[in-house]
């Protein structure tokens, strides 16, 4: 995942790096054991590092196989573009999120799209454990919408997947009003947003919902300001430099931590990068 050089820079390691999406290191294990995982809850002693969907176009689920979401450098570039086509001004005054139903959590949103919709666009798309309209709640699945045609809502919906979402940083980049459901899962950069201050927070029942959409709709020149300072917070510090940055940090600091120095056994291979034309 390193962009080239980087590894040149780091000392001598080793680490475990858990590449599944679910953390491994619950609170009561004792000793601590230091698993790198890419996303936790404070139910967890995981060590957060940068998710390889930064470096790769996942994640690639049915239909968007193999490119999935696309290269955070790249997306960054798209969404931008299509910030700039949609201005805050001409943006529809309603909450929009289309995604699969990998969580029931996100039931509510729908159903309040189908009682309100002037309020919210949310419909459930098809995903690879798709079998029947009993997975989409009780309807058709909704047609795939690019992140890039996001950017015509004012107000985008994130919510947890199997773990933290991906999309998380996507959407702030359409200038758009980020509503962030639930507080339980991070990543890295997590921290440094401020509810309020950078996106509106939603309680994970979805109970304020609609009390929040209407609270956004009456004070238009708060929602913007938000948006605004979401957008910016993303665009100036989470930038691929800043990425690469914080993993070479976590792996300096994390080494000077091992009491032993790491020796090659002559059975580890090597693993190289190798671009791939779906990545461009």
């Amino acid at each position: 995942d390193f962009p080239c050089g980087v590894i040149d820079r780091l000392p001598d390691l080793e680490m475990v790096a858990n590449v599944r999406d679910y953390p491994q290191v619950p609170h009561w294990v004792q000793p601590t054991l230091p698993v790198f995982s890419f996303s936790k809850t404070s139910d967890y002693q995981d060590i957060m590092y940068p998710a390889w969907t930064f470096w790769e176009g996942g994640p690639a689920v049915w239909p968007i196989y193999p490119t999935g979401l696309g290269r955070w450098d790249l997306m960054r570039d798209d969404l931008k573009k299509s910030a700039a086509q949609w201005p805050w001004k001409k943006k529809e005054s309603r909450g929009f999120f289309r995604g699969s139903r990998t969580s029931a959590e996100r039931d509510p949103l729908v159903l309040l799209s189908r009682d309100a919709p002037e309020l919210v666009d949310a419909e459930y798309t098809k995903n690879q454990a798709w079998k029947s309209e009993k997975d989409t709640l009780g309807r058709p699945p909704a047609k795939e919408i690019p992140l890039v045609d996001h950017c015509k809502y004012k107000y985008l919906f994130n919510f947890r997947g199997v773990a933290a979402s991906f999309r998380f940083k996507h959407l702030f980049l359409c200038g758009s009003l980020v509503f962030h459901v639930g507080d339980e899962w991070q990543e890295f950069f997590y921290p440094q947003l401020r509810p309020w201050v950078h996106y509106i927070p939603v309680k994970q029942d979805l109970s304020n919902v609609r009390e929040l959409l209407q609270f956004v709709k009456d004070n238009d020149a708060i929602a913007q300001e938000i948006a605004k300072r979401g957008q910016e917070f993303i665009l100036n510090h989470l930038r691929m430099e800043d990425v690469t940055c914080y993993w070479e940090n976590l792996l300096k600091q994390f080494s000077q931590l091992l009491t032993y120095k790491p020796k090659r056994r002559s059975s580890y291979g090597q693993i190289v990068h190798k671009f791939s034309k779906t990545e461009l």
